[in-house]
């Protein structure tokens, strides 16, 4: 994507921006809108609006159900003073009669988002007020999918598990949620809950069934001074868990006044957010007198809106009402009716202006802060963006034959191959410096590409002989025979004599052919500088250091790798979606829970917590470095040629060991300061490719995907995404605990697989902590990389 909206071409272009998508919601309508009152609220600019599915009718026929019911258990309490006890049988809700709704199929009817009832309540602690609204959410959830409505908005718990006591009613609503959800098969359902439970805000705009039992009206509002932030994310991730992740269950985030803390967003960003709800107080009146969001929830919006499936946004109840929507249709037919003149059509309109005015003026400033958000940057852009938390499989470079389309991927990173080309420059810049010898019997430096591929780092290291001046002889190695037929070709139209190329496994190669043929009298020379781009997301996934290990030989005793080191990072994190696109995988794939996964992360909450002294939120598992010390190369030679009997007590079974020096451990700690869930871990890589040995102030030429140091390292690069090693049951973890991760890197000289724990302490006092979770220990060994 070019800057300040100019195309290569020269043309204006406007830069990309994520696309507002702005609805309107009444929580005092009766009824769904005439095809006129439709057309008034999307005139305003609006794109969909809500509906309820039934009236006051049904709801007064509910509320005498219900009162007569509980008149009923009241009396017959009496009478058990007096030696009866029987009690009445529940109460069944009637089916629905044209008097109860308006709502019936249209054309129009799809476009409508539909809300359930809110006087309802699941969480009731009387059985019958929760009973009878179970029946009412199921009856509605019925209609409403048989009518053709697509969406249907839940209200959330009014009171949550971890409040004044607690909510023992969170599981009552999951489970009617997860009840509706096999009733409303074609429905998607959107829970509305607010981010925190600000105080002040929770207005009773009409009666409850649960007032009827005797509950308090402002039960939701009692505080103990303190504030749980995180209150109202535990309900919702207690009705999800019982929703077992269901890819139809989204939340519809209603955003305080006042925004809460950093972690509290990030939090919320993970979940599968379909709407936004702002309400009139969210809103602020600037100097002109219109509404306006405060710079923060801005920012707030902005991020939001990054995620591949931007959420919606959801007027609540800042206008149109009916009585304005009423009054400006009548006021259109009296115009059309009458003809009035121009002066007596502004008059008349100025009786009903005002309040669609207002409503207007909000979605205008919406319309307006969506051009100002930052445009979209390259990895952002819709290429990548389709990436977003998307799962693919981690590739498997030495048992399968890649396509052009792959390697063409790859070589569409120009961030990489720069750093690569650098890495290669500075070797050779420093090669006579240092007084190195040559491999060559001509003074030229021997450089090996082994893995070649198409030839990217071919062409790099021919335009780093050419920027030092230093003379080269390439080589360019590789297994891939559709690949080597491409190099064939890059070496008749581009490099000529300049570049040998070989077809063969890196590891069976026996170096440069100084003289003879292959078949007649060979002999093979040294290399000078071996460069290799066999890093996988963890670094060592896709079998770097199996792969450089076993083409080592062909290194002259001064030559230098390209990469000569790459570390492995991992940190803890939830990933919602990501859980949930495994649980629908679970049929047809059962060793997905067992796999990392290459998946561009994005939708996701870190779990540790940032600057914590000793335990930084990215840990660092373990390091591999090349060339390889002679010693531990001869006993991999002598142990693979049954030099040394049974492998030795380190390895695995049946094998003899002669990879057992790649095999790696950890254990690492992460803090965590407030509670939350894990899904899994997210793993991350950063490679030295080349260390100047002169010094004089040349840094270090690196790349890197790890979060705090890709922008220094190497921004923008894109070749890699992050590694994904998911658990099979979500970890919830309270605040103030410690995860103690525990992972191997395992090998049993066929092939090389991950073995990964998550254990979730706790202090109880300074001295002593408590276990109050674990993951299963997980294992990809039916999925490992075969060597």
């Amino acid at each position: 994507m070019m800057s300040d909206g100019l195309s290569e071409d020269g043309g204006d272009h406007s830069p990309l921006r994520p696309t507002f998508h702005i609805g309107q919601h009444d929580s005092s309508r009766e009824e769904p809108l005439t095809e006129m009152q439709y057309g008034q609220i999307l005139n305003t600019g609006v794109t969909f609006v809500t509906t309820p599915v039934t009236n006051n009718h049904f709801r007064s026929r509910i509320f005498d159900l219900v009162a007569g019911h509980l008149a009923q258990i009241t009396e017959q309490s009496d009478s058990d003073d007096r030696g009866q006890s029987q009690l009445p049988a529940d109460s069944i809700v009637p089916p629905l009669t044209p008097k109860d709704t308006a709502l019936f199929p249209s054309l129009a009817v799809n476009t409508y988002i539909a809300y359930i009832s809110p006087w309802i309540d699941l969480c009731s602690s009387n059985p019958t007020v929760a009973n009878i609204s179970r029946q009412v959410l199921n009856l509605e959830v019925a209609y409403a999918n048989f009518c053709g409505v697509r969406s249907i908005v839940i209200p959330g718990p009014r009171l949550d598990g971890s409040r004044n006591g607690g909510n023992q009613g969170i599981s009552q609503h999951g489970r009617a949620l997860q009840e509706a959800m096999a009733i409303g098969s074609r429905l998607s359902f959107l829970v509305h809950v607010p981010m925190y439970r600000e105080p002040g805000l929770e207005v009773r705009r009409s009666e409850i069934l649960s007032h009827l039992a005797g509950q308090s009206e402002n039960s939701a509002e009692r505080t103990d001074g303190e504030i749980d932030i995180y209150s109202t994310w535990d309900s919702w991730h207690t009705i999800r868990t019982i929703c077992d992740y269901s890819p139809r269950l989204f939340v519809a985030l209603r955003i305080p006044r006042v925004l809460p803390e950093r972690e509290v967003q990030e939090k919320w960003f993970a979940e599968p957010l379909h709407y936004l709800t702002l309400g009139p107080e969210t809103f602020q009146k600037n100097k002109a007198g219109h509404p306006a969001l405060p710079r923060t929830h801005q920012d707030l919006l902005f991020s939001y809106m990054r995620l591949k499936n931007a959420p919606w946004l959801l007027l609540c109840d800042v206008g149109p009402d009916l009585a304005t929507l009423v009054a400006q249709t009548q006021l259109r037919v009296t115009q059309g009716a009458d003809f009035p003149s121009l002066q007596e059509a502004a008059a008349a309109s100025q009786t009903a202006k005002s309040p669609m005015s207002a409503f207007r003026d909000y979605v205008v400033y919406l319309k307006w802060l969506e051009t100002q958000q930052p445009p979209l940057s390259y990895i952002e852009s819709t290429t990548l963006a389709s990436f977003q938390d998307w799962l693919q499989s981690p590739l498997q470079p030495l048992s399968d034959n890649l396509e052009s389309a792959t390697y063409e991927v790859f070589e569409g990173d120009p961030v990489k191959y720069n750093q690569y080309e650098a890495a290669i420059v500075e070797a050779l810049a420093e090669w006579k410096d240092i007084g190195r010898s040559y491999s060559s019997a001509n003074g030229s430096v021997v450089i090996a590409v082994v893995g070649s591929g198409r030839g990217p780092l071919v062409t790099r290291a021919l335009k780093a002989s050419e920027k030092t001046g230093v003379p080269v002889q390439v080589w360019a190695v590789e297994k891939n025979p559709n690949a080597y037929v491409f190099l064939l070709h890059q070496k008749e139209l581009i490099w000529e004599d300049k570049v040998t190329v070989v077809k063969t496994d890196m590891r069976s190669w026996k170096g440069p052919l100084v003289s003879g043929t292959p078949d007649d009298n060979p002999v093979y020379g040294k290399v000078d500088i071996l460069v290799s781009e066999l890093l996988g997301s963890f670094g060592d996934n896709e079998l770097s250091p199996e792969c450089l290990d076993g083409v080592q030989h062909v290194l002259a005793p001064h030559g230098i790798s390209i990469p000569e080191s790459y570390t492995a990072h991992m940190t803890p994190i939830a990933t919602p979606r990501i859980h949930a696109d495994l649980l629908s995988r679970a049929p047809t794939d059962p060793n997905g829970f067992e796999t990392p996964w290459v998946v561009h992360l994005f939708a996701m909450d870190f779990a540790a917590a940032e600057r914590v002294p000793g335990h930084p939120r990215f840990q660092q598992a373990w390091e591999f470095q090349h060339p390889i010390p002679d010693a531990t190369l001869k006993a991999m030679e002598a142990r693979r040629s049954g030099g040394v009997m049974g492998g030795g007590g380190g390895s695995m079974a049946g094998a003899a060991g002669a990879n057992d020096h790649n095999s790696r451990f950890c254990h690492l700690t992460f803090v965590c300061r407030t509670r939350g869930v894990i899904h899994g871990l997210a793993g991350y890589f950063e490679s030295v490719l080349y260390a100047p040995r002169l010094g004089n102030g040349r840094e270090n030429v690196e790349i890197s995907t790890h979060p705090d140091f890709m922008d220094k390292k190497s921004k923008d690069m894109v070749s890699w995404f992050p590694i994904f090693f998911p658990i099979k049951r979500p970890l919830y973890y309270p605040a103030d605990t410690e995860l103690e991760v525990t992972m191997w890197r395992q090998t049993d000289d066929t092939k090389v697989w991950y073995e990964w724990l998550v254990e979730a302490y706790t202090w109880v006092s300074e001295t002593q902590r408590i276990k109050v979770g674990a993951s299963e220990l997980c294992s990809s060994r039916k999925v490992g990389c075969l060597m």
